[in-house]
């Protein structure tokens, strides 16, 4: 005899998501560089205002953070190169 098991429908409303700390983390650095994005798209702030510098650069250490422990090359290689030109940004002789 065959074992049929019901199929049960998804529920996204009873869907929970669990998130431990690296992802928080990473989704605080998300945040981050969505929100100098957005400064600088509403010209609240210049590509060299190191406002716009600082959250770019902190947002991707969290999450690199993050990537740390929940790794994805691709992802972990586009962070380390948004640090590299963003100090490279905020420190080169203009």
């Amino acid at each position: 005899m065959a074992n049929i098991q019901p199929n049960f429908c998804y529920n996204a409303a009873m869907k929970t998501i669990a998130m431990d700390a690296y992802q928080i983390t990473g989704f605080i650095g998300m945040l981050f560089i969505v929100y100098a994005y957005f400064l600088l798209q509403t010209k609240r702030a210049d590509f060299d205002d190191f406002r716009y510098q600082y959250l770019n650069l902190i947002g991707a250490i969290l999450l690199t953070i993050s990537l740390l422990v929940h790794f994805n090359l691709g992802s972990m290689l586009i962070e380390i190169f948004w640090i590299a030109i963003t100090l490279y940004g905020m420190f080169a002789k203009k």
